[in-house]
């Protein structure tokens, strides 16, 4: 026996179907929103990371040197990639760029609920737009994937947030801040005690004092009270913005899902702008659900011209932790319209009929098994089938089949001749 890897996950069929049928839903409302899927590679140069983030990534990522020589990591996120393609071929591409993907990704970090190591996510991307509108749609977006897997607004929160709100009111203090440490402290606020996060504020440059007072600030989410007390063009701005954004949001239905939560950062460099975290309302999923927001510089630091970006990454593990919570997540179980099965000498009439309601659109399983009568029929309920067409040899000796609806136990003979005939989905009520 083979033991499989830690933090890499099996999927068997039920849980599978499941999960495409999320999958769908996700995808399905990013198409109707004009997003087009892009297919993109398990394997990147390292570098699109290290030289962003510093050679302590790799402890993080999955990297080898292969043949060639080259060092390279399987993907851990998806946006260094997508900006790589669209500096590619940024003059050749339509303005704004929306994409969309849904993917694995690996990260060599600690397991924990709602993370393995390797994990999917459906990203979703507009590039070329600095407005408001681009956000917003961003929102609107992910509240209505998630209202069309069955959640509602007591299930699911937005927080959003500015960066530059937080940039601007640490700049605001006399003294050496070193501002990306202290967002990132932010980032952690929610897993700390209160101490460890004020701790870690002051060694981002704070005194204790300002550390106390900056964490009150911003937990009080009160827009005109952090302006007033930056009173700096920076904060203005961002205010704005984010006022902009949410007024949009509202115009497209996704602003009841949104609270302002200036303690929601984002903890990655790249974030510029406006960003936003999904949380389980109830507080039983005890991480965010996903996360996103706006990253404006990116495009430019991979060698493109200057492109706005805003994007979202719902991961499918933690989104099927909320939605089993609110009990709306599908049902984990394989589903079949037919099966034909074969008594005796009759796989030509059996396959005939199996192709024909195939060819109508429906699932159908037969016997490729040899069983016999009774093994049939216990595996045509062990997978759900909702009707079983009897194709034996007495019955086709009276030119018929017999017609079983499995819930039922109803069961019908037709001619054979007329079945499935024209009917696009037959059943006992159309044969009868």
């Amino acid at each position: 026996m083979y033991d499989r890897i830690k933090g890499f996950r099996d999927v068997y069929p039920g849980e599978m179907a499941a999960r495409r049928e999320a999958i769908e839903v996700l995808e399905g409302t990013a198409g109707r929103y004009g997003f087009r899927e892009i297919a993109t590679p398990a394997l990147e140069r390292a570098e699109l990371w290290t030289d962003k983030s510093g050679d302590e990534i790799v402890e993080e990522l999955y990297s080898f040197e292969d043949q060639g020589g080259r060092h390279v990591a399987l993907t851990p996120e998806l946006t260094p990639t997508v900006a790589r393609m669209v500096v590619a071929k940024q003059q050749e591409l339509s303005k704004p760029i929306k994409w969309y993907s849904t993917r694995p990704f690996w990260r060599y970090e600690q397991v924990q609920q709602g993370r393995q190591r390797e994990f999917y996510q459906t990203n979703v991307d507009v590039f070329g737009s600095a407005e408001p509108e681009a956000d917003a749609e961003i929102l609107a977006w992910a509240a209505d994937a998630l209202t069309g897997l069955g959640l509602t607004g007591e299930d699911f929160e937005f927080r959003v947030s500015h960066r530059d709100v937080l940039g601007g009111v640490l700049e605001a203090y006399e003294a050496d801040v070193d501002v990306e440490d202290a967002i990132r402290a932010v980032d952690k606020s929610d897993a700390l005690a209160e101490a460890e996060y004020h701790d870690l504020l002051v060694e981002a440059g704070l005194t204790y004092d300002q550390a106390a007072e900056f964490a009150d600030l911003i937990a009080g989410g009160d827009l005109e009270e952090v302006a007033e007390f930056a009173d700096a063009e920076r904060v203005d701005a961002a205010v704005e913005n984010l006022r902009n954004v949410l007024a949009a949001a509202e115009d497209f239905g996704a602003r009841e899902y949104c609270t302002i939560s200036l303690e929601t950062a984002r903890g990655l460099d790249y974030y510029t702008g406006v960003v936003f975290e999904c949380f389980d309302s109830a507080g039983e999923v005890s991480r965010s659900i996903f996360g996103g927001g706006r990253y404006d510089d990116l495009i430019e630091s991979y060698g493109g011209q200057p492109t706005p970006a805003v994007g979202v990454a719902p991961g499918h593990a933690t989104l099927s932790l909320l939605c089993q919570r609110a009990g709306v997540w599908p049902e984990e179980a394989v589903e079949t319209d037919y099966y034909v099965l074969q008594v005796g000498d009759t796989r030509p009439t059996a396959a005939r009929i199996a192709r024909e309601l195939r060819e109508r659109g429906h699932v159908v399983e037969g016997d490729v098994a040899g069983r016999s009568f009774g093994a049939q029929l216990e595996y045509a309920d062990s997978i759900n089938a909702e009707t079983v067409v009897i194709v034996g040899e007495q019955d086709l000796a009276n030119d018929e089949v017999t017609v079983k609806e499995m819930e039922s136990g109803d069961q019908l003979q037709v001619p054979v001749e007329g079945f499935p005939g024209d009917h696009e989905r037959p059943t006992l009520a159309d044969l009868e």
